[in-house]
């Protein structure tokens, strides 16, 4: 079957773009140069066509306890025009996607999965809404979704025209509002996925041209560009953040990822949910494995797949590595055995059958000032 297209695809074609599937659709990988696309988002800004997202609107007088029940978070606790990270898990505790979710009104909220999983979390949601006075809809196809990331992020978005600039210019991180861009309707989000302030639009697939065009254009003279996936890539990475299939997915725990204190969060501040007790055993044991930072101490890039060891001994796996534009060496993260950070024992990655050094660093590898 062939991959989905988003509302832009004329314009990626337009624009050069190398595509590639992507969770069942086509997405633009690149439009020239991804280490040039990387760069731009760290010193202007970048638009990115993310239309491939999920959108599901979970509306009712039940909505805010029928998703504490759920979900991994407290969402009654989220305050409208806010927005809260959070897992999706099955009985057994098992990581079936991690999930933004805004609260629209007291009765409305809009998650957003990850594009090769929303299938599975409409499905679970369908099948959790059960009792609740609550409709959850898939918003998906009537959604376009662009976004605009790094420090020239603000100005481009006001220049490219908002209705309301003062809702703006006062949004706070992980809030959104409705507005006009371009004169098209539009939720704006200040989440990111890049590791530097930026914003989500979601606006109707019809607006979607008008958006990007609009964005482009007023970024111009400040060094703004197209970006793709491998750029996207690049960026989460060096900010530490996860990706679903890399640092998350069933066969890794949320404590093994990193995210025990979100899943503490929730077992502290409200009642059973879906996977409660599973993630209760979870949180009881110590984990298995740990997520980490790695940096190569060569210039052997460290991917994916990698082995990690110790002298002789295999200790984990790299989940995720590319050599760092912004720090200009190899970053990786990987799945290690705990014991093996205690030994002392200098680490090092199987690179097709020769050993690359690393070293284990703090995660994120990168912080904007």
């Amino acid at each position: 079957m062939s991959p989905r297209t988003t509302p832009l695809e004329a314009a990626h074609r337009e624009a050069g773009a190398v595509s590639t599937d992507f969770g069942g659709w086509q997405m633009p990988l690149k439009y020239g140069n991804d280490v040039a696309e990387h760069h731009a988002v760290r010193r202007a800004a970048g638009v990115f066509d993310l239309s491939h997202m999920g959108e599901i609107a979970v509306e009712g007088p039940h909505a805010a306890a029928f998703l504490d029940a759920a979900v991994v978070a407290r969402m009654s606790a989220v305050a409208p025009g806010r927005a809260k990270y959070s897992l999706l898990v099955d009985e057994a505790g098992r990581v079936l996607d991690d999930l933004i979710t805004y609260r629209l009104a007291e009765d409305r909220f809009l998650v957003v999965p990850n594009a090769a999983n929303t299938a599975t979390v409409l499905r679970a949601l369908e099948e959790r809404a059960d009792g609740h006075d609550v409709a959850v809809e898939d918003r998906t196809e009537a959604t376009a979704l662009v976004a605009v990331q790094g420090p020239a992020a603000h100005d481009t978005l006001l220049a490219a025209g908002c209705a309301d600039p003062d809702a703006v210019r006062e949004l706070g991180y992980y809030a959104c509002t409705t507005t006009e861009v371009a004169g098209a309707p539009a939720l704006v989000a200040r989440t990111g996925y890049t590791g530097e302030d930026g914003f989500e639009l979601y606006v109707a697939p019809e607006h979607a041209r008008t958006v990007w065009d609009a964005l482009l254009a007023a970024g111009e003279d400040r060094g703004v560009v197209p970006a793709g996936l491998a750029a996207r890539d690049s960026l989460r990475l060096e900010a530490g953040m996860p990706l679903y299939g890399h640092e998350l997915g069933p066969d890794i725990t949320p404590f093994e990822a990193g995210l025990g204190r979100l899943v503490e969060a929730a077992l502290r501040s409200k009642g059973d949910f879906v996977g409660r007790a599973a993630l209760e055993e979870q949180a009881a044991a110590p984990p298995a494995r740990v997520l980490v930072g790695l940096r190569g101490l060569t210039r052997r890039p460290v991917r994916a797949g990698n082995t990690v060891l110790a002298g002789d001994e295999t200790v984990g796996e790299v989940t995720s590595g590319v050599p760092s534009p912004t720090l200009g060496h190899p970053v990786a993260m990987a799945l290690v055995r705990p014991a093996a950070l205690e030994a002392g024992v200098p680490l090092e990655a199987d690179v097709r059958g020769r050993r690359a050094p690393v070293e284990v660093v703090g995660l994120p590898f990168y912080r904007r000032s």
